[in-house]
């Protein structure tokens, strides 16, 4: 039998030891922006009126965007609720500008009324009214920016979002690995799982309410379901050999993951109503990371059967399997962005560089997209605009997030471990 690569099979030895929902026991990620956007539209956003809290929010989630250059600070002109000089903004060379002003509640909650305004144009773009509790007022924040984002560029924005990662912190060997969820900026980390050995492969399903992983708490691998609210889980595979890897199709009725019950890694599927198994691959190379197209219609995978790991796709509809990469001696770890049109994969262009790229799928072209080459575990946003992934830099680990046109990275270190496997929550 082949010795299994790390990098190609994607599985860890799991031992849980608390496998619950936990807001107390976390490692804080924080903001670095490691490359900014040249040119970009300015957007002035205006200290909201008796807020502290909700505009910088919205100033950053514009900023990493890559899309657009916010600021609150040293503004040319100023502005209140439905009173812009749109000649003095125009002057300056701004042609947004974001404003408003928090109101608190006789029940405790907040009312957020925030306009958008196009100084060319001279017209509120919006003008929006929310009531929110206030435990609720960052991510109110973050739906304002992603509110702000779809009028500017059309495209939904993802700045509500969450992300999964797999934090390494050796100064605490009973909880030397912990699964943990935050938002896309790294605030508000939740843990839902703590180890003492490692994790891999987070995965989301597709209503993002459960996640899946893989644990050897009866010293054999075995893929376990667990839902965030509660911290319940379930078993959902722990056949003999290797069980690892899952991907849960679009309709949330399936789920696809590797093993090695008939003796070589293999990819399967599973109903997971009936619990029923079907082998998708037979072949005697290593079939693994499998992960569905967004229509279901198919499924891309990593194999090393053209004698070194690429990724393939298989067709449900006839069960045939079409290599997808050619370029570069090492392709894996394959994530299709939500309109299935590319792929965000581990690329080796050379030597021991492993850099995350982007393939077109209908021609085959492949861009590099990162500057360092340790890279590991890409992931798209919903939206397709980012992508966020593993990489080092230095002796640190840690999660970065990029956009798709490379004009903008950001870090997302923690000053307590490194950070692995960030899996991107679907919407």
């Amino acid at each position: 039998m082949k010795i299994l690569s790390p990098r190609l099979i994607g599985l860890a030895m799991i031992v849980a030891t608390s496998p619950v929902i936990s807001t107390s026991t976390y490692a804080q990620l924080y903001f670095e922006i490691a490359k900014a956007p040249e040119q970009a539209p300015q957007i002035a956003v205006i200290p909201f009126s008796n807020d502290q809290s909700v505009y910088p929010v919205i100033e950053q989630d514009l900023n990493r965007s890559g899309r657009f250059s916010s600021s609150s600070k040293n503004l040319p002109a100023s502005a209140t609720l439905n009173n812009v000089d749109a000649q003095s903004w125009k002057a300056a060379g701004v042609p947004y500008v974001v404003l408003g002003e928090i109101k608190n509640n006789a029940d405790g909650s907040y009312a957020i009324h925030y306009q958008l305004y196009d100084v060319d144009k001279q017209t509120y773009l919006l003008n929006e009214l929310l009531t929110v509790p206030a435990s609720r007022l960052r991510a109110a924040s973050h739906m304002i920016s992603d509110t702000i984002y779809e009028a500017l560029t059309g495209i939904k924005g993802d700045f509500t979002g969450r992300i999964a990662y797999v934090l390494r912190n050796q100064a605490t060997p009973a909880e030397r690995y912990t699964l943990q969820i935050a938002d896309t900026d790294g605030e508000q980390p939740k843990t839902v799982l703590r180890s003492r050995d490692p994790i891999l492969s987070p995965a989301w399903t597709p209503d993002a309410k459960k996640i899946a992983y893989v644990s050897f708490e009866t010293k054999r691998p075995a893929i376990y379901l667990q839902d965030l609210a509660t911290g319940q889980r379930e078993v959902l595979a722990k056949f003999v050999g290797l069980n690892g890897a899952p991907s849960f199709s679009p309709d949330g009725q399936h789920m696809l993951f590797t093993a090695s019950m008939h003796g070589n890694p293999e990819i399967y599927q599973m109903d997971l109503n009936t619990r029923q198994v079907q082998r998708m691959t037979n072949d005697s190379a290593i079939d693994t990371e499998a992960r569905y197209t967004p229509d279901g219609k198919s499924f891309i995978f990593t194999s090393d059967r053209g004698g070194s790991a690429q990724i393939y796709r298989y067709n449900f509809a006839d069960s045939s399997v079409k290599r997808l990469t050619f370029r570069g001696a090492f392709n894996a770890r394959g994530s299709l962005s939500a309109d299935g049109k590319y792929i965000a994969l581990v690329h080796r262009p050379s030597g021991s560089n492993y850099k995350v790229a982007i393939q077109e799928i209908s021609t085959g072209v492949t861009n590099i997209l990162t500057p360092t080459s340790l890279d590991e575990s890409p992931s798209f946003s919903p939206n397709g605009q980012m992508v966020v992934y593993a990489t080092r830099e230095g002796n640190r680990g840690l999660l970065s997030i990029m956009s798709t046109d490379g004009r903008f990275r950001m870090n997302l270190p923690s000053e307590q471990g490194e950070v692995r496997e960030p899996a991107w929550a679907p919407k």
